[in-house]
């Protein structure tokens, strides 16, 4: 029975997409190896992946009247999703923190009659409960099982809703541990001098330009610092434009495939993230790359760097002081970089866990 059930992903993005983003990253290595998706619903792709079948989305004028007078959300995907839907087939349909999207799923499988033979996964990469206690427990009925990026959002998400799903499954961001990769001490000082760093300590900061990332607050301390030591150097990437800056080099946006050997030159990553971060995507890469991580212990990061095993954990995060001895114990040497095993959080383990958790949910009909 197992073989007739059909794996349904439902994707506000083209996939493959064309830019970088976490979550498509992920599915476009999944996809393009031993995956068990049957379909995907999305809006039309540049490109296709090759042996899967597609149902392309399309915003009419008539799907935007629906949306305005009838108050219909996403018509247009259930459009999509009338071509493929066949009776009495089985399938577990996947859904990628697109909330807004659940309870019109669910009106449109209810219509269909095709409730009852439908699974739903929803894949969460934040960390606290987006739909807050009270306000959500129809979403949180309608849905068979949630992913989340560590067990400790499983953890809040128990304290905080009366009400969960049956089946919580815990699934680790992945990156590609072939690119993002410790290089050795004579290659690290040959890109030293290639990005015009020398023989500086070297402190990377990368991430979107938001306040809660935190950056405000690295450079305010680096004023400080680099006018006590300045033999260190902040390589800032992601961020707008800023005014130059002693001791700091402002790098902006860089393509994905620029990425590693900046990690790799550096010695120190700073993550001064001031939300629940659901994972961090970054603070694994530059781990790979051979970095010491100092990070907040916020949301998923202490789960992510093993509770201090794997770098330094800054527990008051707001406060600069913190930062600032924990800065000034690396350049003392008394920190030991970690061990990392090349298959943490590797990109392949991501596609083996995928694979349990949809056999897990074929299992379950």
């Amino acid at each position: 029975m197992n073989n007739a059930i059909k794996v349904i992903l439902i994707s506000q993005s083209p996939l493959p997409f064309a830019k970088i983003g976490s979550w498509t990253t992920l599915y476009k290595n999944y996809l393009e190896h031993n995956h068990k998706i049957d379909c995907i619903v999305c809006p039309e792709p540049e490109h296709l992946f090759e042996g899967i079948q597609y149902s392309f989305t399309q915003l009419t004028f008539w799907h935007k009247l629906q949306r305005k007078f009838l108050k219909r959300k996403n018509p247009e995907y259930f459009q999509a999703l009338d071509k493929i839907i066949v009776p009495g087939q089985k399938y577990i349909i996947q859904i990628v923190d697109n909330y807004g999207m659940v309870k019109a799923l669910n009106k449109y499988l209810i219509a269909k009659g095709i409730d009852k033979q439908c699974y739903i996964q929803f894949f969460y990469h934040g960390f606290a409960p987006f739909v807050k206690s009270g306000s959500g427990h129809d979403f949180y009925e309608i849905i068979d099982e949630i992913i989340v990026l560590t067990k400790a959002s499983y953890e809040v998400h128990k304290k905080s809703i009366n009400i969960l799903p049956g089946h919580f499954s815990v699934l680790n961001n992945g990156i590609d541990t072939k690119r993002f990769k410790k290089v050795s001490e004579t290659e690290k000082i040959k890109l030293k001098e290639q990005l015009g760093f020398g023989d500086k300590k070297v402190f990377i900061w990368c991430s979107q330009d938001r306040p809660k990332k935190g950056l405000h607050l690295i450079l305010e301390l680096w004023q400080k610092k680099y006018s006590l030591e300045n033999n260190i150097q902040l390589v800032v990437i992601g961020c707008d434009p800023r005014p130059k800056m002693e001791g700091v080099v402002f790098l902006g946006k860089i393509p994905n495939d620029e990425l590693p050997k900046y990690y790799q030159a550096s010695d120190c990553y700073l993550f001064p993230t001031l939300c629940q971060e659901g994972f961090g995507m970054s603070l694994i890469e530059a781990l790979h790359c051979g970095n010491y991580c100092i990070a907040s212990a916020m949301g998923g990061v202490p789960e992510v760097l093993q509770h201090g095993k794997l770098g330094k954990l800054i527990e008051n995060p707001h406060f600069i002081a913190e930062w600032e001895t924990a800065i000034d114990e690396f350049l003392g040497g008394s920190t030991k970089l970690p061990e990392v095993p090349d298959e943490l959080y590797a990109m392949e383990d991501w596609n083996i866990k995928m694979n349990q958790i949809i056999n897990q949910a074929k299992s379950r009909f």
